[in-house]
């Protein structure tokens, strides 16, 4: 067991996957000799040579077409988009081709492709480096969508995507790059899909992914302290979702508060509070509750604080969350007694 961060653990993923199969390639806007923006790919190339692990002109959309290519060519690409919002121009290859592909041939043609993308903010960048792009790939029919949040699963879930017959859409939160957890390499790898209960509780349930799962921890540590005794769920894979372990944990508290980065309309935290509510509808002592980003396009860096959920944020959720003891009690939308809600 050593300290290894998520950094470290997809590096070492990707190592692995190309010495045990000689289909894997990597490739992607100075991933080669750089090792990438983020240190993603250090030492591929030099270790594998330019076959291997290589650099691409900055052409987003031509990645994603070549990594089609590759895939009909029986190699297993595994592709970087350097940051986020990069990954906008190669949108039409990802979701008219590389997701249909299986479909449209009738299975005949696989696409055993991963997209890696750097992604959510928190680390001080700018318009076009900090989006939250998560929701636009899990409306695509025929995408695997993953968000790892610990190294542990940084690891197994790349190796996981990396050996899946369908493309997976790779969300790495940037911010959680450097931060580091006892394991050791490589990791035991767990099927795409499944959820994870990173703290119990009996009073609530935080539901979140990526980068909002430390978040979540530290709010749950904040709310004991005011006496509540909440559950946090990693979702970690958005598509496929595990509805059976969040269903599961959402009726053991009766209140659930789904947390995301990205702006809160139409996005995947309201998929998760729609099916918690329709499964969970009897077990629910209060509406399913949604901490989001603001609907606005990423601030710049000194406002990125203002935009992103933070601890009160899911305070003032769960606080919502309560119930007035009268024995006619009402649901009060926040206020803490009936005066309050008058």
């Amino acid at each position: 067991m050593a300290p290894t961060s998520m950094a470290q653990a997809l590096n070492a993923a990707l190592r692995d996957a190309i010495a045990e199969d000689e289909r894997v390639v990597v490739f992607g806007e100075d991933v080669g000799r750089l090792g990438g923006v983020f240190r993603i790919t250090d030492g591929l190339q030099a270790e594998f040579g330019e076959d291997r692990c290589f650099d691409t002109p900055l052409a987003e959309s031509g990645i994603a077409g070549f990594a089609v290519g590759m895939a009909m060519a029986g190699f297993r690409p595994v592709v970087e988009m350097q940051f986020d919002a990069f990954a906008f121009p190669a949108f039409e290859q990802v979701v008219s081709h590389i997701a249909k592909m299986r479909n449209r041939t009738r299975g005949a043609v696989g696409m055993p492709i991963v997209i890696r993308v750097p992604f959510a903010g928190g680390i001080g960048g700018v318009e076009h480096h900090c989006d939250s792009s998560e929701a636009y790939y899990a409306h695509t029919p025929g995408l695997k969508v993953v968000a790892p949040a610990t190294a542990a699963d940084a690891y197994s879930m790349l190796r996981e995507a990396i050996d899946d017959p369908d493309p997976v859409v790779f969300l790495e939160a940037k911010k959680l790059y450097w931060s580091k957890q006892d394991i050791e390499l490589p990791a035991k790898a767990e099927p795409i899909g499944r959820a994870a209960i990173r703290r119990p509780g009996r009073d609530a349930t935080l539901i979140a992914y990526g980068p909002g799962v430390p978040l979540a921890m530290e709010a749950a540590a904040a709310a004991e302290e005011e006496g509540w005794d909440v559950q946090v769920v990693d979702a970690r894979s958005l598509v496929p979702f595990d509805d059976e372990t969040i269903t599961e944990a959402v009726r053991s508290t009766g209140r659930c508060v789904v947390l995301q980065e990205a702006p809160g309309f139409a996005g995947v935290a309201a998929e998760i509070a729609a099916r918690v509510q329709e499964r969970c509808f009897h077990s629910l002592a209060a509406p399913v509750l949604r901490v989001a980003g603001f609907d606005v396009p990423y601030p710049p860096p000194k406002l990125e604080h203002v935009h992103l959920p933070g601890v009160d944020r899911v305070l003032d959720a769960l606080d919502r969350l309560q119930w007035d003891d009268q024995p006619d009690a009402k649901w009060l939308g926040g206020a803490r007694s009936q005066e309050d809600a008058a």
